[in-house]
Parts: C-alpha cells; structure tokens; sequence
C-alpha cells in the first residue's frame, strides 16, 4: 500500500495585497480577509478528505505570499530546491523555507548566484520529463541547471501572457500521459514542444484560462480546481475523472489558486497521487459540509 500523499500548505493569516509584482495584483483592490481564510480552509478540507496529509509552514507578517508554498521550491524524493525568488519582496521568504525543510529532514541545496527559479510554480513532471516555465520569473539557465542536477530530461517553455507568469497558471499535468493547459500562455515553440511530448493535451479556454482553472490540484483521478471553469469540469468529467470546484477568488486577486497553495513534499517527480476515489463523492460530500459548518 503507497504511502498517502503529503503537502506544504500555510494558514492566510497574513496573506493580502501590499505591492504589485503581476498584472493580478491591486493595491486599491485588496482582500477580504475572513473569505481568504474560509477559502483556504475550504481547500485544505478538501485535501484532508481524500487522504492527503497537510503539513504547515508558520506565516508571518510582511510576508504575504509565503502562503503560495508551491513557489517555495522543488521537491524531488527527498531533495528540496530552494527557490530563489526574482523579486526583492519575495527574497524574504527564503530563510523560513530554507529553516523549514531543514528541520523536517529534507536534503536541501540552493541554485547557484544568478539564477532565479520559483519553484514548483514554474516546474511540473509528466511522465518522467519536467517541463519548465521561463522568461517572467524563472530562468531557463535555472531549469537546464536543474535537469543537469536532478539527471532529468527538462523542457523549458518560454510564457508570453504576463497574466500566466508562472507555468502552474497555464499548465496541469494529470498523470503520465495527460496535461489541461491554455495555448495563449505559450510561444509557437512553446506550444510545439507540448503537442509533441505530451500525448493527450485539453485545450482551456480563454474564458476560463483567467479563472486560472489550469492552477489545479490532481489527487488520483481526483481534480480540486477553481469552481469559475465549468466547461473545463464537464470536459474532465466525460473523461473520467471527478472535479472538486472550490472557491478560491480571494487568491485569485494575487495571482495564485488551489496549486499555487500547495507544495508536493512526496515530490513533484509523480506523476499523479495514488489515493484510492472509491468513495469519492461522500468524502467531497462531507468536506463541503464540514466547510459550511466551520468557517
């Protein structure tokens, strides 16, 4: 029997607006809050149904989006990547991440000065190939680096949307041979490269593409997405696979949703999480009214 699977989430305490560093973000907008936290525990609730085991990161003040732990890293086995993050308000998450995966025994290495890389945010396996997002916040000398590192076969992709400025905004593997991804984030090469390597591509419109569907949660064949992609939903479910619609707008107003806030510590390299959906729809069921009950 596989081990259940583990993720790295941190509670919205101090999640909010205090600068602008993507086409998402408005100070003048800002967030509401006691809906971040109802949200968020939506999600893990969610996650916490099927099997999956959470694991927390303390927050802190100042440091708003240390609860996007997708962008803390890469997890490989038991080897942690660290991000090191392009933007100067971002950099000081690094030594809590860095303080984190040291105390929970995980081999942990740095990129070389330079380099910039966010993590899982811009690096996804499908099968045993790691496609890799580049040009806003990564590089592709970071990700040719990390296959060289990792002894993977890396495919970087270069995004051209400034909206989809990671590659987990645009791009969902669901197991080894199937990914949903939005063509406009990509350049034709970009676009090439996933025709070619991955064989089963769903297309996401441009309508729900910036409700960020594509920044999705795969469980098994269970996939835990932003409840604004319904034709996404209808397309995955006539494939087989359950949908878990949450929703997640509050995040949405920084640039991240239900990937963004996770981190996979059974490593990213798997392609999906074995946890049996026998009876899927009772534990949906009972996480959405545990949800209503405890805000």
């Amino acid at each position: 029997m596989s081990a259940p699977p583990r993720v790295l989430m941190c509670p919205p305490d101090y999640y909010g607006i205090e600068y602008e560093i993507n086409p998402w973000m408005n100070l003048q907008a800002g967030t509401e809050p006691a809906v971040a936290r109802q949200q968020w525990q939506g999600l893990r609730q969610a996650l916490t149904n099927l099997g999956v085991i959470i694991e927390t990161i303390n927050p802190v003040p100042g440091l708003p989006d240390l609860v996007f732990t997708a962008n803390a890293g890469l997890v490989y086995q038991n080897l942690i990547l660290l991000s090191r993050f392009r933007f100067g308000v971002r950099r000081k998450e690094e030594p809590y991440n860095l303080k984190w995966f040291q105390a929970h025994g995980f081999e942990v290495e740095l990129l070389p000065e330079g380099l910039f890389f966010e993590g899982a945010g811009d690096s996804l396996f499908c099968g045993e190939t790691l496609f890799a997002g580049y040009r806003f916040r990564s590089d592709a000398r970071s990700h040719l680096w990390i296959g060289d590192r990792l002894g993977v076969r890396t495919l970087p992709l270069e995004l051209v949307d400034p909206r989809f400025y990671h590659l987990d905004t645009c791009f969902c593997p669901l197991n080894e041979t199937t990914a949903i991804y939005y063509p406009g984030a990509f350049d034709d090469y970009g676009r090439t490269v996933l025709q070619d390597q991955i064989p089963e591509l769903i297309q996401v419109s441009a309508e729900e593409a910036v409700s960020f569907s594509c920044n999705a949660v795969v469980v098994g064949r269970v996939i835990i997405l932003n409840e604004g992609a319904p034709k996404l939903a209808r397309t995955l479910q006539d494939r087989g696979y359950d949908t878990c619609p949450l929703p997640l707008t509050e995040f949405i107003k920084a640039g991240g949703s239900a990937k963004c806030l996770t981190l996979r510590l059974d490593g990213e390299e798997a392609a999906t999480w074995r946890t049996s959906t026998t009876t899927l729809t009772s534990q949906l069921n009972r996480g959405r009214v545990q949800e209503s009950s405890n805000p």
